[in-house]
């Protein structure tokens, strides 16, 4: 299950608030270069929620959420509890009518949450407006960015298209961090799997292709995974 965070919407110095479309370029390139230079997926979803509330027009609250189908619903950053405390209310299909649109539709709106049927959750919370913008999707998921204010019709159509900017970098971002821990992740895999295979060598007098071969009998034989079994290895090289 990916990690979850909170984090206080906080002032980015570099940054117009609610930038204009004199500011709004450079803006977005001032964000784009502080996404990309986080080092993980999770830090990328922090910033971004923390972005989402200093760029994008009427927003107060931010949260970055995992849709799944039969609406299972995971948020993953906010940056108040009052986010976490809105989307963790969410238990029926007729509550999901915000994020069901996103499945055909990259932007949903909710323009005033005690005026729109389905919506007392954020309207007992106080949140009367939300803008939700898709981030990524398959057949099985959704990852959502949805902003939220007190004020009701808070995300006009210039909300839209800032927020709609701002999503696309923040796609990008999260693609690119998420390829950086998976290389990562298969470089330390690699070191392992050497070491292990060294290991074997060493104490079965055999070369290192059949030191491999008997690494991946026994993952199959004990079902475990090739890496945790190298990990095992390592960590107990004496071990039989």
């Amino acid at each position: 299950m990916p990690k979850r965070f909170v984090v206080a919407a906080s002032e980015f110095p570099d940054l117009p608030r609610f930038p204009v479309d004199s500011e709004l370029a450079e803006a977005l390139t001032v964000a784009s270069q502080q996404l990309h230079e986080t080092l993980t997926p999770h830090g990328t979803l922090r910033t971004a929620v923390r972005l989402a509330v200093h760029l994008m027009p009427g927003a107060e609250h931010a949260g970055i959420s995992v849709i799944e189908r039969g609406n299972k619903i995971r948020t993953l950053a906010w940056t108040d509890e009052v986010v976490r405390s809105a989307e963790s209310r969410y238990t029926g299909r007729e509550q999901h009518g915000l994020w069901d649109r996103l499945w055909n539709s990259p932007v949903a709106r909710i323009t005033d949450s005690e005026a729109d049927d389905g919506w007392d959750v954020l309207a007992a919370l106080g949140l009367r407006s939300a803008l939700s913008l898709r981030l990524r999707a398959d057949r099985r998921r959704l990852t959502v960015l949805t902003a939220y204010a007190r004020k009701p019709g808070a995300f006009d159509e210039e909300a839209t298209r800032v927020g709609r900017l701002f999503s696309a970098h923040v796609s990008i971002a999260l693609d690119s961090a998420t390829v950086r821990e998976q290389l990562t992740e298969a470089m330390h895999t690699r070191d392992l799997i050497g070491q292990a295979t060294g290991i074997l060598m060493e104490r079965q007098g055999i070369d290192a292709t059949a030191a491999f071969e008997s690494l991946v009998r026994a993952s199959q034989r004990e079902n475990v995974k090739l890496r945790d079994l190298a990990r095992r290895i390592v960590g107990a090289p004496n071990a039989p």
